[in-house]
């Protein structure tokens, strides 16, 4: 069931003195990140019925989410040590893809593919505190 859900966060709450520093990105600019990003899937999936990275098919996944040779052992390596199903490793993949959106890349870079692991590596951590 976990499988099902694009991105795990562990957010840590912040100290007064972090809350008043008010560091980060501003909401306007953030969302002038994300129309940009929009409008780069909008014209990558154009003439089709899809929208958004997230509903790529596996014919569009191979097309649009190759990945270098390093970022391919990186992935295996985090699907062997994550115990990753195929669904988990897709689900990566459109993440990293849509991370290099944002940050206006034509290819996936390594470090896109590590943000997106990162966003699952804390499904077991989530899974076994939800049990407690």
């Amino acid at each position: 069931m976990l499988d099902r859900i694009d991105i795990f966060i562990n957010v840590q709450p912040l100290t007064y003195e972090e809350f008043k520093e008010k560091k980060g990105e501003s909401s306007k600019v953030i969302r002038e990140r994300v129309k940009v990003a929009r409008e780069i899937q909008r014209k990558r999936f154009e003439g089709t019925k899809i929208y958004t990275n997230s509903k790529m098919t596996p014919k569009m996944i191979r097309e649009y989410c190759k990945i270098s040779h390093e970022s391919e052992n990186m992935l295996k390596l985090a699907s062997e040590r994550l115990g990753l199903s195929t669904r988990g490793i897709t689900r990566i993949l459109k993440v990293a893809r849509t991370i290099a959106d944002l940050e206006g890349f034509k290819d996936i870079q390594i470090q896109h593919l590590a943000e997106a692991i990162q966003y699952r590596q804390n499904v077991g951590e989530f899974w076994v505190s939800g049990l407690k």
